[in-house]
């Protein structure tokens, strides 16, 4: 599978798509003769993997955002893309046996395939399965997370949770998890009564910050709320 990107569709089109798939890069320009060569070759190599890696080609003159973000001095330069960030990367034309070569080594190994069939099928058991099976992985980790903290497991749902660094992701499921072991009527009223402790009880301070990260930053009150905990802690 092959798609033209932009400056403007880069960061849907690769970096978040490759959070799923594998994206190869193709940095180049009309009137580069070796990228004529080049270009051919990777989009018969990538289709021959029937759709598990992705080819994003990139027209430089036109882009040079995305250029000058990779660094690129010279082209044809192809970049692959896994999980966001760049894993590999070659300048100039290569033979066809050198790119089956470079986007052989994104397929996903079978562990990576049996994890995302685990991840797609959903249910407790595969997802603890998931987790079994890759520990640390933060997508099966929180899918179970968010299982357990609907049928009613917060607790364990923490434990789990507990394995993985810090991202947004997880911070909001462990506040998820804390609220729903009690559960709050209205934020608002719960929020101004927590405002007076939050300085000198580590506890209500935890479950006001969880409460707004409950609420997001799209809630137009969670600013409103931060500044006043800044004010009483500072």
């Amino acid at each position: 599978m092959a798609i033209d990107v932009t400056d403007a569709t880069f960061q849907t089109d690769v970096a978040e798509r490759s959070l799923t798939t594998p994206v190869v890069v193709d940095l180049w320009a009309p009137w580069c003769e070796p990228c004529k060569a080049l270009t051919p070759i990777l989009e018969r190599v990538v289709d021959a993997t029937a759709g598990q890696v992705i080819l994003a080609k990139v027209n430089v003159d036109e882009n040079p955002g995305i250029m000058r973000a990779f660094g690129v001095q010279s082209i044809p330069t192809v970049v692959a893309i896994k999980d966001g960030k760049p894993v590999n990367a070659f300048m100039g034309a290569q033979p066809e046996h050198a790119v089956a070569e470079f986007v052989q080594q994104l397929l996903p190994s079978p562990t990576e395939l049996k994890l995302a069939e685990l991840i797609a099928s959903g249910t407790e058991q595969s997802l603890r399965d998931a987790v079994a099976l890759v520990p640390n992985n933060e997508d099966a980790v929180c899918r179970l997370a968010e299982h357990l903290i609907k049928n009613g497991n917060s607790e364990e749902a923490l434990q789990f949770l507990a394995r993985l660094p810090e991202t947004d992701r997880v911070r909001h499921l462990a506040a998820q998890a804390r609220l729903a072991a009690n559960p709050i009527d209205n934020y608002d009223d719960e929020l101004t009564a927590l405002l007076d402790r939050v300085k000198t009880d580590d506890v209500a301070r935890q479950e006001y910050l969880d409460i707004l990260e409950a609420m997001g930053s799209l809630d137009p009150r969670t600013a409103k709320y931060r500044k006043l905990l800044t004010s009483r802690l500072y």
